[in-house]
């Protein structure tokens, strides 16, 4: 995505909640923390193809809004050696949205949106569903992204011995296999279904 595109996704998100995007220091510390070196996966390109996918599936939202504010700070703390990334990025969320203007209760839905980014279990709100739809929509991207992102996975967990990188990553991705649907979202359960099961099988081996 053109930082331009990137940078007016941002300047619309706040503007549609009623308020004036803050100043650049905001903008310009979430794309710092979004370019730290160790992270390959977790990066721009990530942030990127989210906010492409917002712009895709747009109609289909209740608060689009806040989703997309969502989006840009779903990963905004990260650190592999650490388990709470989204909850101390949702408390990040809730505080800039709440020094913005915004209101209480659009500030506590974006927090709760950025903790369903945890997938630990699947939303039953639809604007939950659908960010966390938009999140895993790299599960059924085409073979070559998808094989991409796999070693962008291990990059980022280049620390753990390889014979136990592997067994917690097939854990992993047979978790989501093994959800039926993978997708709640009807519009991207239709484009990505029966590719993310693919290379999910492809996978895990």
């Amino acid at each position: 995505m053109d930082a331009g595109v990137r940078r007016a996704s941002w300047i619309d998100a706040w503007r549609d909640l009623g308020v004036a995007a803050p100043d650049e220091v905001l903008l310009a510390k979430l794309l710092a923390h979004y370019s730290e070196p160790h992270r390959a996966y977790h990066t721009l390109q990530h942030l990127d193809e989210c906010l492409a996918g917002l712009a895709r599936e747009r109609s289909h939202a209740e608060r689009p809004a806040e989703i997309a504010l969502a989006l840009w700070f779903h990963d905004a703390i990260y650190d592999v050696h650490r388990r709470d990334n989204e909850a101390r990025s949702a408390d990040w969320a809730q505080a800039a949205l709440l020094a913005a203007g915004v209101a209480g209760d659009a500030a506590r839905r974006v927090h709760a949106l950025v903790m369903a980014t945890r997938h630990h279990a699947q939303p039953e709100d639809a604007d939950a569903q659908l960010l966390v739809d938009i999140d895993l929509s790299i599960l059924g991207a085409p073979a070559a992204r998808f094989a991409e992102y796999e070693r962008q996975i291990r990059a980022e967990y280049a620390h753990v011995p390889p014979d136990v990188f592997e067994l917690r990553r097939r854990e992993i991705l047979g978790r989501f296999l093994a959800r039926d649907p993978l997708y709640l979202s009807a519009s991207i359960r239709a484009k990505l279904e029966a590719q993310a099961r693919i290379n999910l099988q492809q996978a895990i081996g």
